[in-house]
């Protein structure tokens, strides 16, 4: 008969959180693999197995199984709760024999919480921040960090579920809803240490409250939403809803050409976009909102444009959006490859920017450009050319209605160029020599 590596979902209660087929299967294993803790909550029931603490070498847990099944001998993986639910079993099925393993769940510790809360779970999204530390959040973190996901879900859905960590506290959740503005729209549980003797359940609490407190550990965090989830417009937002700079009040990229770049950047709900001379942020917000599963790496040289975006970004209540004052090419080079590039200033590297951001630019992707000059243009189309680029240009004219006495009468706006490419073949030489 051929040992299995059977996982098993154990509560903080030990032993007697076990039904009598799992007690069974782990009394006979001969490998026990779990966190330090679970190791020593059941220490007295698997002395007669050898014991390995995966705390740090997830990545050697394959092996360590793989060796014991080649000897035939059984191995028990502990997770806490559902092995399935942000847990070990789903990391490691795929990389283990399917027929060699068996998944005994227990109730999730998110079933608990909810069940001490009296609350409906079904429509909760389910957020682990189970992770290295990241530190504290901080406006425009990149997906790097470890409450990225939980800061873009936050803005997404109406319940939450946190599985949490030693790092990642309730109190620094909270702090999160602050620097985000959404510390008015939550009220926060916490279930702590469940099913131990010091289990506590929180009343729901205000963000202020958690922000300042300390809890126990293990805990998981319900996040309840007190006002209605705003279904903001996703796209063709009017400019005047943009904080653009003054006295030169207009130098926004227009609902007109920007609904057009946008449809041009072919995006995705999980596009990563690059937005050169963000101006006022127009485009690059526009589509972190489209994106809601990607970010958008913005770079503007202009101080004054720079709090406008700062202004911007807040107001319209964005996460999934990073920005930097600088001159491109400068910091790209610390940003990931992009799906779609928008270009709307250059600051006089426009060739050596089109070569850049094409040879950066992830398969299918496009870079768009939109021009108000004939020399630009030019010189976006001879770079183009060079390179061995597909690209297009389409002119924007636009004319909007205007009072003249009391009747009304067309305004042309700026024709504009929207300049679009994709699939560069070949490098353009810089004129310098590589070192």
């Amino acid at each position: 008969m051929q040992a299995m590596c059977s996982f098993i979902g154990v509560l903080d209660s030990g032993v007697a959180s076990l039904s009598q087929e799992a007690l069974q299967v782990l009394r006979e294993a001969k490998h026990v693999i779990a966190g330090s803790r679970l190791l020593a909550t059941l220490a007295k029931d698997i002395t007669q197995a050898r014991h390995y603490d995966l705390t740090g070498q997830l990545k050697q847990v394959p092996d360590w199984i793989n060796a014991a099944l080649a000897q035939n001998e059984a191995v028990a993986v502990l997770a806490t709760g559902d092995p399935l639910c942000h847990g070990i079993a789903g990391f490691l099925a795929g990389k283990l024999e399917p027929n060699r393993l068996r998944i005994l769940p227990n109730l999730s510790t998110l079933q608990l919480a909810f069940a001490e809360l009296k609350l409906s779970w079904q429509t909760a999204d389910i957020v682990s921040v189970h992770s290295k530390d990241a530190g504290e959040w901080r406006c425009g973190a990149t997906p790097e960090h470890g409450l990225y996901e939980l800061a873009q879900r936050c803005r997404q859905h109406d319940l939450l579920a946190i599985l949490t960590g030693p790092d990642n506290t309730p109190a620094r959740i909270a702090r999160l809803l602050q620097i985000e503005g959404l510390a008015d729209a939550f009220e926060m549980a916490i279930a702590e240490a469940l099913k131990q003797p010091e289990q506590r359940v929180s009343a729901w609490l205000t963000i202020a409250e958690v922000a300042q407190s300390s809890y126990l550990d293990p805990n998981i965090v319900i996040l309840k939403r007190k006002t209605a989830m705003p279904a903001p417009v996703l796209f063709g937002v009017s400019d005047g809803q943009f904080q653009q700079r003054k006295p030169e009040k207009g130098l926004i990229t227009k609902r007109e050409m920007r609904a057009v770049s946008l449809a041009r950047m072919q995006l995705t709900r999980r596009s990563i976009v690059w937005d050169i001379g963000a101006g006022s942020g127009s485009v690059g917000l526009e589509a972190a909102r489209l994106c809601s599963e990607g970010h958008v790496f913005a770079i503007e040289k202009n101080a004054d444009d720079i709090a406008n975006v700062e202004r911007n970004q807040a107001i319209w209540g964005i996460s999934n959006y990073s920005f930097v004052q600088g001159k491109a090419p400068q910091f790209l080079d610390t940003w990931p490859d992009p799906d779609a590039v928008f270009i709307g200033g250059s600051g006089g590297e426009l060739a050596e920017l089109i070569a850049l951001c094409l040879g950066r630019l992830r398969p299918e992707g496009w870079l768009v450009m939109n021009f108000v000059t004939l020399e630009n243009l030019s010189t976006a189309v001879d770079t183009l050319k060079q390179l061995g680029a597909d690209w297009d240009v389409c002119q924007i004219q636009a004319s909007r209605s205007s009072p003249i006495l009391a009747m009304h009468r067309l305004q042309a706006e700026n024709p504009v160029w929207i300049v679009s490419a994709s699939h560069s073949l070949q490098p353009i030489s810089s004129g310098h020599d590589e070192h």
